[in-house]
């Protein structure tokens, strides 16, 4: 028969952190050994790492994850751009499929001449807005037209195992891409653009707006609606 300390130490091995913990081992409790074999005795685990980069909760518990920040990353002669590190990390927790050791996978909505940046849509924002484009009737213009831009004017891709986005040639010549990319979060989609083109359009617009409201005037306040409701 095997001694307390031995069943003890086997538990340890063949088990979690926190069951390890339980059997009252502190030596290998809480240290992560033997990483593949319990990530794949409590999978969950893994998200509560994700967790960690923020979001708001929904009604039923589910947490909405959102990009935040911007950044300048240079691009190669290839089209590969490093993607953010905090952004690779809400594209693994939006994505499904996605488990340790695999790339996330996302959706890249370019649109016709008029869009002049790339939209980055994670697994779970575009299924919500697929969803939403099969509710429309067959056959209506706004369907069509929404199948378009996010079914046809799209590139699905993944990160490649170095947290790199490549970005094929026609997406960077769309866009005017160079030799640097601007990313920009917005909420559960995040934007590529060219600098010079994010800061002669969408930051002029920006500041031509502030510029017209009073100096002491709070952005906030917009989100309590309008005076009266």
């Amino acid at each position: 028969p095997l001694s307390s300390n031995e069943e003890i130490r086997r538990a340890s091995e063949q088990t979690s952190p926190q069951v390890a913990r339980a059997v009252g081992h502190p030596a290998t409790a809480g240290r992560g050994r033997r990483i593949g074999q319990w990530q794949q005795l409590n999978p969950p685990f893994r998200f509560q790492r994700s967790d960690s980069i923020g979001g708001d909760r929904e009604a039923d518990g589910t947490v909405v994850r959102r990009f935040r920040g911007e950044s300048h990353h240079k691009v190669d002669s290839k089209g590969r751009v490093s993607i953010p590190a905090s952004f690779r990390r809400v594209l693994e927790a939006s994505d499904p499929n996605w488990t340790e050791g695999l790339s996330p996978e996302l959706v890249i909505v370019y649109g016709d001449h008029r869009r002049n940046y790339l939209e980055c849509y994670t697994m779970a924002a575009i299924e919500e807005v697929d969803a939403k484009i099969d509710a429309l009737p067959r056959g209506s213009m706004e369907r069509k037209m929404l199948q378009r831009l996010f079914h046809g004017q799209s590139y699905p891709t993944n990160v490649d195992e170095t947290g790199r986005l490549v970005l094929p040639a026609k997406l960077r010549q769309k866009i005017g891409l160079e030799n640097e990319a601007f990313f920009i979060a917005a909420g559960d989609t995040f934007q590529v653009w060219k600098p010079e083109t994010y800061d002669q359009e969408e930051l002029a617009k920006t500041e031509e707006w502030l510029d017209e409201l009073p100096e002491d005037f709070d952005p906030l306040s917009f989100l309590d609606g309008p005076k009266g409701e």
